[in-house]
């Protein structure tokens, strides 16, 4: 499904990837380890499209992604990518469903159907009572489900995840935790996490170990 081929990125003098190769198979889930700096954000942003290599190809679908237009490239995250991320980046001015729907907003889809979907996910995560709270008014594991909503609500065949329990408690990532693996088993995603969390890391299909810009 997704295909990295000799990835390398530098900022300034400093090379961050030495030409990484990976491969992703459909529903399944790798998750990237290895210390601070080894470069493994720099690659799911890559994955993601946020940030274009210096050298290398991304194939998704067997569509090489370095060939589409910027245009192309924000229709293609918005419709296929979903990205989770340590500090859930919600709007503070919107309550939990506004923030669910933005996305699919920004893709077209008529407000009823949307705020239908959102309310649909963020009862399937345990929150049919807080869809109406804004982010200030939800604990820390709540957020982080409001903005795992928002990252499915365009049934993307890819979720990106960069430190997603990094700013959880124990029992809130172990929730989150089991929930990519209910998601994966029910809706067939697949999911890249960058991760700390060994516990996480041990629940995926595969661990990747990232150290000095390659994969060891």
């Amino acid at each position: 499904m997704l295909k990295a081929l000799n990835i390398q990125k530098s900022y300034g003098n400093l090379q961050i990837l030495k030409g990484v190769d990976l491969e992703v198979e459909q529903g399944e889930i790798v998750s990237i380890v290895g210390a601070s700096g080894a470069g493994k954000s720099s690659l799911l942003n890559i994955l993601g499209t946020l940030d274009k290599p210096d050298a290398g190809q991304l194939f998704f679908d067997d569509v090489e992604l370095s060939k589409l237009s910027g245009k192309q490239l924000s229709h293609f995250r918005n419709l296929k990518v979903g990205f989770v991320f340590q500090f859930h980046h919600l709007l503070v001015e919107f309550n939990a469903i506004e923030n669910v729907c933005i996305p699919a907003f920004i893709a077209g889809t008529p407000k009823a159907e949307a705020e239908k979907q959102a309310a649909k996910l963020l009862n399937r995560l345990g929150l049919g009572e807080r869809m109406l709270h804004k982010p200030g008014q939800l604990s820390g594991g709540e957020q982080q489900r409001v903005s795992i909503a928002r990252a499915l609500i365009n049934r993307p065949a890819l979720l990106l995840a960069d430190e997603p329990s990094g700013n959880l408690d124990s029992a809130n990532a172990r929730e989150l935790h089991e929930l990519f693996l209910q998601l994966r088993n029910e809706l067939n995603h697949t999911f890249i996490i960058v991760t700390h969390n060994e516990e996480l890391a041990s629940l995926s299909d595969r661990k990747v170990v990232m150290k000095d810009g390659l994969i060891a």
